[in-house]
């Protein structure tokens, strides 16, 4: 049974450099600081041995709980926590409690949404292959242009979650495949560098490029062309999961089940209309 015993609890976000975990971090800090609480950050750069590392010292301070963010942590890692745990962003299980989005349908929605504004061959930068987010987006992509004529595995390059990777799959995708009028990237932070790819191409977004990405982070509002995006409810989805934790620690009997949100389509410039 959870017992709370040091009112503080702790995130752990895989890179605090994407602004998507920043806003994430506001929401937990704005509900955990309601009830009382201290919050503590911490990065990992989803790695295990540091995610361990964390878990080890919070435990032997007494933690009332933790939110998660990990592509990396099992049931294993955490079935035997004397404290509750939820997962944010990624799933640890099926099974395990979690704050997610419909990552799979929404992916399809942003595919669908390019086609419907008259592209006909739609490339995909991809998140990680060890992210189950970034895998469900790209199987959601893979579900609308797998049986298309035109497709080959060319048109889906790893940008890595990061502006830096993105920009170098997006110059090596567009060389190769020149044809390609639309791309759906998945994050905004490499959807970014999917535009200034784009530029340093001489190919206009949107007049040669859609590009639509997927986050919804306030960074997409600031880029010329501003990002057209699938928006997750970022600060909804942080609140929730505090607001889980929060029951957890003072309701440990209780069964906690998953929640599930929607991202909403909002189109900015970046995709021709």
């Amino acid at each position: 049974m959870f017992k709370g015993k040091s009112k503080m609890i702790a995130l752990f976000v895989p890179d605090i450099m994407n602004p998507y975990f920043p806003e994430l971090a506001r929401a937990v800090e704005d509900i955990t600081t309601k009830h009382g609480y201290t919050f503590i950050l911490c990065n990992t750069d989803d790695d295990l041995q540091k995610e361990l590392a964390y878990l080890n010292t919070l435990s032997q301070k007494s933690i009332d709980g933790i939110i998660i963010v990990s592509s990396t942590m099992t049931n294993e890692h955490v079935v035997n926590a004397n404290f509750p745990i939820i997962a944010v962003d990624r799933e640890i299980n099926d099974s395990f409690p979690s704050v997610t989005v419909n990552n799979y349908d929404s992916a399809r929605e942003a595919v669908h949404y390019l086609q419907a504004i008259g592209c006909t061959k739609i490339a995909h930068i991809s998140g990680p292959k060890n992210v189950r987010n970034a895998v469900q987006r790209m199987e959601g992509y893979l579900a609308v242009v797998k049986k298309e004529s035109w497709f080959t595995k060319t048109h889906v390059k790893s940008g890595n979650y990061t502006f830096e990777e993105a920009y170098s799959a997006t110059i090596d995708l567009l060389t190769a495949n020149p044809q390609t009028d639309g791309i759906f990237v998945a994050n905004d932070l490499m959807g970014v560098g999917v535009l200034k790819a784009a530029q340093s191409l001489g190919i206009r977004v949107p007049e040669d490029l859609s590009v639509i990405a997927f986050d919804g982070i306030s960074l997409g509002e600031t880029t010329t062309p501003s990002l057209t995006t699938m928006a997750q409810p970022i600060y909804d989805m942080g609140a929730r999961a505090a607001e889980m934790l929060m029951e957890q620690i003072n309701q440990p009997e209780k069964m906690m089940g998953s929640v599930e949100f929607k991202a909403a389509l909002i189109e900015r410039q970046s995709a021709r209309r």
